[in-house]
């Protein structure tokens, strides 16, 4: 059975109510949202929260089980046994005696019995693959929230960086001095085996900037699902922005995606207002930023680049910031278009100081954003126009190609 899953709950509801279990719309609805916030992986699972959901007595679970297994296991379609239907999928015959016409059995054939296993369950999941292709902003909450399952799958990562903390090592360049001349104590002060070190590794701070302005919500609320379903371990730091500057760390820790969206929207009293992307720069350069949040950071910033406020600002903002990050990535959903042109005032202001502009605005299109954060080269956004000004040509910055082909965007050295 395939179908996305309103259609999936609305078959089983009809085929539970025909079989004489009392399932209306609310436990339907109940049922739907308990599948949509826990994202079963298996048909065990499935028919746990099919019991918990819409069922009210322990008399109710022999039909619940039955109308189940026929659905979702494949072992007979109750409706096709009514009707004498021979071919339903499950159903095995057997003669009665005296002769006459083979009668239908429920029980499961020894060929489906054998294939009886913790399957995956298809149609939610298709329901999600299907989901994976559409704009962010035409998903509703519930929509979204399907996708949760796969966005666990991606891996964000950032590039590596040396630590100043070194670690022991057989091969290691350097002598660990201090180690060695510890160690000789033990031998009379001779040493008699040089220990080495060499420098440890870490993955980079990801810092995000997330516009929550009213042509952003969709977008930013489908980024901060993504960061807190596949972005443990890069240490991630969070903001959001619209007419000021929220921090969201703390707030979002430790939590489902959809209660993190829920505590998020309280926290910012700016949700869904206007844009002052230069005056939000500002603010985390000057009060997190130039403390060292930034410092060798990769900066991930998401907004389609509307602002309010001076364009120039956002310039000067951007310059300070490419300064102390690593690595800045721009996500502007406007990017998909292929005749995109970046002359809106604080894209244009922000556009030079980019090293990857992606549009990410739908699951599939989320790979580029990956590549940008780890340091690879995906795509800048859509071919510029000669004149438009030239991007910056010093290191690890995009330069514009006046052939209208998508440059690369290499890592800052």
């Amino acid at each position: 059975m395939r179908g996305d899953l309103a259609a999936l709950v609305a078959g089983f509801g009809e085929a539970l109510h025909d079989a004489g279990l009392p399932v209306g719309p609310d436990r339907g609805e109940r049922f739907a949202r308990a599948v949509t916030l826990l994202g079963p992986q298996s048909t065990d699972e499935l028919h746990r929260i099919a019991r918990a959901t819409l069922t009210c007595r322990p008399e109710q679970f022999e039909i619940l089980d039955r109308v189940f297994d026929a659905i979702f296991r494949g072992y007979v379609d109750p409706a096709g046994a009514a009707r004498g239907d021979l071919n339903a999928p499950g159903a095995s015959t057997t003669t009665q005696p005296g002769g006459g016409a083979p009668a239908v059995s429920d029980r499961p054939s020894s060929r489906d019995a054998e294939r009886e296993i913790e399957a995956p369950v298809s149609t939610v999941g298709s329901a999600a693959e299907r989901l994976a292709s559409r704009d962010f902003a035409t998903l509703s909450a519930e929509e979204l929230a399907l996708l949760a399952d796969l966005m666990r799958r991606l891996a964000v990562a950032t590039p590596p960086r040396r630590s100043r903390r070194p670690r022991r090592t057989p091969s290691g360049r350097a002598i660990d001095l201090r180690t060695t001349l510890r160690r000789a104590r033990t031998t009379g002060g001779h040493p008699l085996r040089l220990l080495r070190r060499e420098p440890r590794t870490k993955p980079r701070r990801l810092v995000v900037l997330c516009d929550i302005s009213g042509s952003m919500e969709p977008y930013a609320r489908a980024m901060l699902q993504l960061l807190y379903c596949a972005a443990a371990t890069s240490r991630a730091e969070v903001f959001t922005f619209a007419t000021r500057l929220t921090r969201l760390t703390r707030v979002l820790a430790r939590t489902r995606p959809a209660v993190a969206l829920e505590r998020a929207g309280r926290a910012a009293p700016d949700w869904s207002g206007g844009t002052r992307i230069g005056a939000a720069l500002k603010c985390f350069t000057d009060d997190y930023g130039r403390r060292g949040l930034a410092r060798g950071a990769v900066v991930l910033i998401v907004s389609d680049g509307w602002e309010t406020g001076d364009p120039a600002q956002v310039g000067r903002e951007m310059a300070r910031l490419a300064r102390l990050a690593y690595r800045i990535v721009w996500v502007n959903p406007r990017t998909q278009s292929p005749r995109y042109q970046p002359l809106v005032g604080g894209m244009a202001a922000a556009w030079p100081h980019c090293d990857a502009v992606v549009s990410a605005h739908s699951l599939a299109a989320l790979q580029p954003l990956l590549d940008a954060l780890q340091g690879s080269a995906p795509p800048c956004c859509s071919p510029m126009s000669s004149s438009f000004p030239a991007r910056s040509t010093r290191p690890g910055r995009c330069s514009p190609t006046s052939s209208g082909s998508r440059p690369a965007c290499p890592a800052r050295s």
